[in-house]
């Protein structure tokens, strides 16, 4: 199984404090029904579908533009064979009952856009072809929101440095937007991007294949071993600790409660904004009706 940020395994979960906010359950009932396994298996068996649909075309231009539409950062460290290869490496894991397998910034990549692009083609097959959508269980006919889903599983958002997110991905852009700031600050200086990275690296603790990522590098045969360990290692065991009020966590509020409760907000701010919208939309369409019933 891929070992993401938080336990995948798990799709019942609740948080402590959903009783005493209204908000926060109804964001943890839209969490109750997705299943993420599902979710990460039917993301990457559809892009591995399209990319080799891709490659069996024997048009290359077909397939550069593809790559650069589908894997817009991918297609940059990873060439169309060496991400079919990534792809059935992380298929074989995840089909892996027995380990844990922990990805590097190229795999969180390939997973992410993978993931992007399934989430789009899966909502849109919630409305028009429902059963179809059912028969998949990533959700229990819900729309999967991939930027909440983003934030959740994935630690951090890296490989993105430098490049838009599309997305408001708030914690994660607010990272990568103080690294690019204070490493384009040290090439300023003189360094040189390898040298500028290098010495703003362990403030932010960035790892190697991120900055092997971020300057450029192509994918090299060790950044393609996936490390694993026994599902029985209680790898997800600290997220469920009771903390004391560290790191802005409160008391008697576990890491993964915090986890939720910030998505919740995160969540809650984009459903009053779509409220406003629609409140402003109604108004306009109330006025031009009127408008309209005068002539």
């Amino acid at each position: 199984m891929l070992a993401f940020a938080l336990d995948i395994t798990q799709n019942k979960p609740a948080n402590s404090k959903e009783s005493e906010d209204d908000e926060l359950k109804q964001y943890m009932d839209y969490q109750r029904k997705l299943n993420h396994e599902r979710l990460v298996h039917h993301s990457l068996d559809y892009s591995k579908n399209q990319l080799q649909e891709n490659i069996d075309s024997s048009d290359s231009e077909k397939l550069s533009q593809f790559l650069q539409n589908f894997f817009a950062v991918s297609h940059q460290f990873a060439d169309g064979e060496t991400l079919m290869l990534m792809l059935r490496k992380l298929m074989n894991s995840q089909n892996s009952t027995n380990n844990w397998y922990r990805m590097n910034s190229f795999y969180h990549s390939v997973v992410f856009e993978s993931m992007q692009q399934f989430v789009g083609v899966y909502n849109q097959m919630l409305v028009e072809s429902p059963e179809k959508a059912k028969d998949l269980g990533a959700s229990e006919g819900v729309e999967v929101d991939f930027e909440d889903w983003a934030y959740l599983y994935f630690p951090d958002m890296d490989f993105h440095i430098g490049k838009s997110l599309s997305y408001t991905h708030y914690p994660f852009a607010k990272r990568n937007k103080a690294i690019e700031e204070k490493w384009q600050e040290k090439i300023k200086e003189g360094k040189s991007k390898a040298e500028a990275l290098k010495l703003i690296q362990d403030d932010y603790e960035i790892d190697d294949t991120s900055v092997k990522l971020l300057l450029g590098q192509k994918v090299t045969p060790p950044d393609l071993e996936l490390l694993y360990t026994s599902v029985e290692n209680p790898i997800y065991e600290a997220l469920t600790e009771v903390e004391d009020g560290r790191w802005g966590v409160m008391d008697g509020e576990s890491l993964l409660d915090h986890s939720y409760y910030m998505g919740s907000h995160l969540k809650v701010w984009e459903w009053r904004k779509r409220e406003e919208v629609e409140k402003e939309t109604e108004m306009v369409i109330n006025e031009m009706s009127k408008s309209s019933n005068k002539k």
